[in-house]
């Protein structure tokens, strides 16, 4: 596949020191599989035709690896569509990994750790969200370039990329980013909430690749099963790394188009639950630690509530 860099206009991107280009560099492509299975396989479908090309380029990819929930395996246990598009179209184009998984962040943990261990010191990790409308017209389009967004990380010599999907004002995203990720990340973390939101607007993003150093330091630290994008970016923009953006498109995995108000306010809590838990992590063995934290977590509530009142007038 040939490389069309399609990155925003201002786009911005930190530079850490360069490192050769190795021509034994490797794309590893991680497929995250539905926790529902969708009834009609036509996103799916149009998803595994770019894996199938992904897979026939060897000397640029890795074979593909899908990340299967073993509960939705046994959710369609006995499903002969199911059964025939695992055994026809999964296990061929791909390696599937069964695993028990608390959510998708487990599942790109499990996913990116074997992919890992097979990897070396030069190539790439991909991470392809599995539930988008990939069999829209536009959903064909992201497709076709798609492989631009690991590419991003050795032509422009990063350490992360995340891609974000078109949005507008009143998208359902970017209302729960805007009132809550990044309100929570300004209150917890405020010199890198300003650092994150020049290099992406999409911080809980699906979509990133990340180069394999970076990775190993990732793997290693304490791993969410929630919001480990945003984590990834603290991680990030604490070790000084390298980051940029990728734009998606205009695709969605929003059957209604949007969120509901409960799904809205549990992403919030959950980017509570997980900022506490970092701060917390690199604090607490400072002597006043608890004092401010407790100053903090105040604060977090009142950011908190309000998101949650200005969801509901929205999403209600």
């Amino acid at each position: 596949m040939r490389k069309t860099a399609n990155i925003p206009a201002g786009t911005q991107a930190r530079h850490s020191p360069k490192r050769p280009r190795s021509p034994s560099s490797k794309i590893h492509p991680i497929i995250v599989y539905p926790f529902r299975q969708p009834g009609d396989y036509s996103d799916l479908q149009a998803l595994y035709q770019l894996v199938k090309r992904l897979d026939a380029d060897k000397a640029r990819y890795a074979r593909p690896i899908t990340v299967l929930d073993r509960k939705t395996h046994y959710s369609m246990c006995g499903d002969k569509a199911f059964d025939d598009f695992r055994s026809h179209t999964l296990a061929h184009y791909s390696d599937v990994l069964d695993v028990w998984a608390v959510d998708t962040c487990q599942m790109w943990y499990a996913g990116l750790g074997a992919a890992f261990e097979k990897g070396g010191p030069h190539d790439v990790y991909w991470v392809i969200p599995g539930d988008f409308n990939y069999g829209t017209a536009v959903g064909q389009e992201v497709l076709g370039r798609l492989h631009d967004l690991p590419e991003i990380i050795l032509e422009l010599d990063q350490d992360l990329c995340i891609g974000e999907i078109a949005t507008d004002h009143n998208n359902s995203k970017q209302l729960i980013d805007t009132y809550g990720t990044f309100a929570l990340l300004y209150n917890w973390f405020p010199v890198q909430a300003q650092e994150i939101r020049q290099f992406t607007e999409r911080p809980r993003s699906e979509f990133f690749a990340i180069r394999h150093d970076f990775l190993g330091e990732a793997l290693r630290q304490r791993w969410y099963p929630y919001e480990q994008t945003v984590v990834m970016l603290l991680q990030a923009v604490f070790g000084q790394k390298s980051i940029s953006r990728f734009f998606v498109g205009n695709i969605s995995d929003l059957p209604e188009g949007r969120e509901s108000l409960a799904s809205a306010m549990q992403q919030v809590e959950r980017t509570e639950r997980v900022l506490k838990a970092v701060w917390s992590e690199r604090h607490q063995a400072e002597p006043d630690w608890i004092e401010r934290y407790r100053l903090l977590e105040t604060r977090s509530e009142q950011v908190r509530r309000t998101a949650l009142t200005i969801l509901q007038n929205l999403l209600g």
